[in-house]
């Protein structure tokens, strides 16, 4: 990545956890604000799910 890129994805990373640190601390229920605050895609495979967040941050979860 250049500079440019770094610094954006920086500040993408603060703004989230910005908002995290904003939120109560026990989620007991689907909250739709922070989904799409925080999501950017969710891809449904056979054999795993992925997540795409904001911040370019990739996470694998299998079946």
């Amino acid at each position: 990545m250049d500079d440019a890129a770094k610094a954006a994805h920086r500040e993408r990373i603060q703004e989230l956890l910005h908002f995290i640190h904003s939120q109560p601390r026990t989620v007991t229920e689907f909250d739709e604000a922070l989904v799409k605050k925080l999501l950017e895609s969710v891809k449904v495979c056979e054999d795993f799910l992925e997540f795409r967040f904001k911040s370019g941050v990739t996470i694998s979860v299998e079946k």
